[in-house]
C-alpha cells in the first residue's frame, strides 16, 4: 500500500474515536423547571462549549457548570448566548445544568429552546490559533491534531487498564473475605453443634435418661 493510502487510512481509524469528544444537543425547557446533562471526563482536557437559548418575555434562564464536589467551573445568570472553557483538574463527573425563572405562570410562557454544543480534548482545541502563533504550515497542523489524538489514545486505554488493575485487585480482595468469612461460618457452626452435642449430653445424664 503506497504512503498517501496508508496516511488516508489511519485517518480513517482515527475519525471515528472523535465523536465522542464531541457533545450536541437540542432540548426545550419548560418555565420553572431544571434539567442538567452529566458526562465524565478524564483528568487535564481541555472543554469548551457554546450554547444558545432563546428569549422568552418576563424569563430568566441560568447556567452552571459544577464537578461531583460542588465546585462551580462555569455559571451565567440570565444567559442567552456565549461561550465556556475549563480544564479539567481530575477525572469526574461533571454537570451541565439550566434552571428557568419566571415571575408568570406556567401556562403562559412557552418554553425555551436550547442548543448546547460541546467539546473537549482534541476537538476543543484551537488549532488555527496554534497555527497562526507558532506559524506552522497546514501539513504540520495536521500532524500536530495526529499527535495530539494518538497522544489522547493512548492515554485513554492507559486508564482503561489502570481501572482494569483497580477491578481486578477489588475482585481478589471481595474474594479473599468472602473466603475468610466462609472458614469463620464454619468454624462457628462446628463451634455451635459441639456445644449443642454437650449441652445435651450434660441434660439428658441430669434427667438420668442415660448414663
Amino acid at each position: 500500500i503506497p504512503g498517501s493510502a496508508m496516511a488516508r487510512l489511519g485517518v480513517l481509524i482515527l475519525l471515528p474515536l472523535l465523536f465522542d469528544s464531541v457533545f450536541s444537543i437540542s432540548f426545550f425547557l419548560p418555565v420553572r423547571t431544571r434539567k442538567c446533562l452529566k458526562e465524565e471526563i478524564h483528568k487535564d482536557v481541555l472543554v469548551t462549549g457554546e450554547y444558545e437559548i432563546s428569549e422568552q418575555p418576563n424569563t430568566k434562564t441560568n447556567l452552571k457548570i459544577t464537578d461531583s464536589s460542588g465546585h462551580i467551573l462555569y455559571s451565567k445568570e440570565d444567559a442567552t448566548k456565549g461561550k465556556f472553557a475549563f480544564t479539567t483538574e481530575d477525572y469526574d463527573m461533571f454537570e451541565v445544568c439550566f434552571e428557568s425563572k419566571s415571575q408568570m405562570g406556567t401556562g403562559r410562557v412557552p418554553d425555551q429552546l436550547i442548543n448546547l454544543d460541546m467539546k473537549h480534548g482534541v476537538e476543543a482545541k484551537n488549532y488555527e490559533e496554534i497555527a497562526k502563533v507558532e506559524k506552522l504550515k497546514p501539513l504540520e497542523v495536521e500532524l500536530r491534531r495526529l499527535e495530539d489524538l494518538s497522544e489522547s489514545i493512548v492515554n485513554d486505554f492507559a486508564y482503561m487498564k489502570k481501572r482494569e488493575e483497580e477491578m481486578r485487585d477489588t475482585n481478589e480482595s471481595t474474594n479473599t473475605r468472602v473466603l475468610y468469612f466462609s472458614i469463620f461460618s464454619m468454624c462457628c457452626l462446628i463451634g455451635l453443634a459441639t456445644w449443642q452435642v454437650f449441652y445435651l449430653r450434660r441434660f439428658f445424664k441430669a434427667k438420668k435418661l442415660i448414663e
